[in-house]
């Protein structure tokens, strides 16, 4: 079992930054990758970033390449995502979560475990 807890979440301004983290319990946190994806009013859920349970590897949806970093640090089972130059377009709640996957690690559908979101809103 593993839970999650994001944090870092609030307003900014275009063009700001802000960086989110999401806290793990367990003692198993290595084992996982970790994917963050998030959801605007009105729309489905979808994937921004992941990183294999190394870090050896990363993803990332194009909307935010370049922009957003994903990290983690597995001695604070902990993940991050640093989020520069944010648009109004990436106003949503973000939820970290875990997978024991490997692969497909872009589909909702691979992770085992959610967190409660956190609220990012950009200003225009």
């Amino acid at each position: 079992q593993v839970q999650l807890v994001e944090s870092g979440g609030g307003l900014v301004q275009a063009g700001g930054s802000l960086r989110l983290s999401c806290a793990a319990s367990g003692r198993t946190f290595s084992s996982y990758a970790m994917g963050w994806f998030r959801q605007a009013p009105g729309k489905e859920r979808e994937f921004v970033a992941a990183i294999s349970w190394s870090g050896g590897s990363e993803y990332y949806a194009d909307s935010v390449k370049g922009r957003f970093t994903i990290s983690r640090a597995n001695a604070k089972n902990t993940v991050y995502l640093q989020m520069n130059s944010l648009k109004p377009e990436d106003t949503a709640v973000y939820y970290c979560a875990a997978s024991i996957r490997v692969d497909y690690l872009r589909d909702y559908e691979s992770y085992d475990y959610w967190g409660q979101g956190t609220q990012v809103t950009v200003s225009s």
